[in-house]
């Protein structure tokens, strides 16, 4: 089974991937990776839960950098156009994208028990996607699935009143 946010696996690697593949990004388009943003990144990148600006903020102040909502927004804003962060609207949150090479599409599963979320690469979701609007005569500007449930660790996990006899 391939790993996922949803099975136990060395996070360290998740953090240390995407910065590296951040920063080789960055110097291919000629952008700058600055200290602020890179640090932004790694804190979306701590763990795989969704992470909203003003806990971005927050860490940031703690640890020195400018806490004003300006520097958070411009970072983010500058990760999201740049593909290495995806928004998950419904949340008003941040994930890393697991793929920023290629422009994409995001699709999410959100686990409502551990808050985890799940990037989805599924060339079959746009397909059917594309195929349902051309048939309305309707172009696809952009969209973001996300898809609510509980993941397989939260479902086996015992429930207090289970434990209790």
């Amino acid at each position: 089974m391939q790993s996922t946010a949803f099975s136990p696996h060395d996070h360290s690697h998740c953090i240390s991937s995407a910065i590296n593949h951040a920063q080789s990004l960055c110097a291919q388009r000629g952008v700058r990776l600055t200290p602020v943003r890179q640090r932004v990144l790694e804190l979306v990148w701590r763990s795989h839960q969704p992470i909203g600006a003003y806990e971005l903020l927050a860490a940031l102040a703690k640890e020195g950098f400018n806490s004003a909502p300006p520097t958070v927004y411009r970072a983010l804003e500058f990760l999201s156009e740049q593909g290495l962060l995806h928004k998950l609207d419904s949340i008003n949150a941040y994930v890393g994208c697991c793929n920023p090479e290629t422009p994409h599409q995001g699709h999410f599963l959100l686990c409502q028990v551990c808050n985890k979320a799940q990037e989805l690469e599924s060339q079959y979701i746009n397909l059917a996607l594309k195929v349902s609007a051309d048939q309305h005569g309707f172009e696809i500007q952009r969209h973001t699935i996300e898809i609510i449930g509980t993941c397989k660790e939260c479902i086996d996990k015992p429930s207090l009143s289970e434990l209790t006899p």
